[in-house]
């Protein structure tokens, strides 16, 4: 938190004039702070001519004095439709490595209505501890709501590792559990270890603009919190012999109270399979040089009942819409044939496909970087390659070609 020194404080106003969030002005010749508009930026601390402003950690000095209270590993289970999203698997299938390593058990934490009775699939996938919230108020996805109740479990049980996928949802209440905790957060990791010798996460995640990769360690607070992308780790196959706990909690009025109102939920429609769950994705890159010539890549999807991706490039120019973009600041893939068309390889879009099975690269540029994860390299002017793909294809499958 800022705190102001009345003694040293002379009121020359140099703090509210730098204060970009209106959080700082002069009353009777001294400085005050609203905390509610702070955000702890420090540029006040640093113009004050006095030294009268300065920085306290809110943080919880007890914690980080008795790191070993918190032991554990979890994840927050994300429902979706009758069953688990696929990163929840994928994250249970990492944690449970995490744990192991740390000779700690799994603990599953499942927020919903009516989902008890799908805890056992996330014993059979890896956790030793399914927690379940269920309840009637919690049907729809309230970000407030599943904050309060992951926070106070949280709180009363101290795990030293929380996980949740990076998705719409995860991105949507994870920060706000963080903060409740006085925590830190590294998300969009694509790779989780325990340090060597001790019991630190290491957090690995683009960083730059994904031109380089950086690990960040939180190692005076706990618990140690990540977020992951889809399809970045491998989910466990499902093992029932598996024995585990079930612990039913009921949230308290208190943690069931929010401030949002769903009036309605509806499913986004879309031709084709979805591009996150497509075997197969074709993604469109700036060497198909014009709009006009994306249609290659469209029809090659269609015999092939594939996905459709694209690059940043493609979606920025508005070729397609952005929901098809493979990279950092898209969405991750993991099919089992990837077909890159045009597509240079810049590491921001490799951090979203390079966990494909077998990838396909065709490229008129024999040093183009996407040659370096490409499982078959195909070298060529893509506006040729393809048509020539495209009737091959055709015919193997039976298809008309138009």
């Amino acid at each position: 938190m800022l705190t102001v020194d009345i003694e040293k404080c002379i009121g020359c106003g140099e703090c509210e004039e730098v204060c970009s969030f209106g959080a700082i002005s002069v009353v009777d010749e001294k400085a005050k702070v609203d905390p509610d508009l702070c955000s702890l930026c420090g540029t006040c601390v640093d113009t004050c001519p006095e030294g009268a402003l300065e920085m306290e950690s809110g943080g919880p000095d007890k914690e980080k004095q008795d790191l070993s209270a918190w032991r554990g590993v979890w994840v927050v289970a994300e429902v979706r439709g009758d069953d688990f999203a696929p990163v929840t698997l994928e994250l249970l299938g990492k944690a449970r490595e995490l744990a192991d390593t740390l000779s700690v058990p799994v603990t599953a934490v499942v927020i919903g209505s009516g989902v008890k009775e799908r805890a056992r699939n996330l014993i059979t996938r890896g956790a030793d501890r399914v927690i379940v919230a269920d309840h009637p108020e919690l049907s729809s996805f309230v970000d407030e709501a599943y904050s309060k109740i992951v926070a106070h479990l949280a709180r009363k049980e101290r795990p030293e590792i929380i996980l949740s996928g990076a998705t719409a949802m995860g991105r949507a209440f994870i920060p706000q559990v963080a903060t409740m905790l006085e925590t830190g957060l590294t998300a969009d990791c694509t790779g989780l270890e325990i340090e060597e010798g001790g019991r630190n996460l290491l957090q690995t995640r683009p960083a730059f603009g994904g031109n380089l990769m950086a690990t960040i360690i939180c190692d005076d607070h706990r618990p140690q919190m990540a977020t992951v992308r889809p399809h970045v780790l491998k989910a466990l196959e499902p093992d029932e012999s598996r024995d585990g706990e079930i612990v039913d909690f009921l949230p308290t009025p208190e943690l069931l109270e929010h401030r949002v109102k769903v009036v309605e939920s509806a499913a986004e429609e879309s031709e084709g399979p979805g591009l996150t769950d497509a075997e197969i994705v074709v993604t469109a890159g700036r060497g198909l040089e014009k709009k006009e010539n994306l249609h290659l890549v469209e029809r090659l999807a269609q015999c092939l009942d594939a996905g459709i991706g694209a690059t940043r490039a493609i979606t920025d120019a508005g070729w397609i819409s952005g929901n098809h973009q493979i990279g950092q600041t898209g969405v991750t893939v993991s099919p089992k044939l990837y077909i890159a068309c045009g597509v240079s390889g810049a590491i921001q879009h490799l951090v979203g496909m390079q966990g494909s099975d077998i990838i396909v690269a065709i490229n008129k540029d024999k040093d183009a970087p996407i040659f370096d994860v490409a499982t078959y390299a195909v070298v060529g002017d893509v506006k040729e390659v393809l048509p020539e793909l495209i009737k091959k294809v055709c015919k193997e499958r039976g298809i008309e070609d138009v």
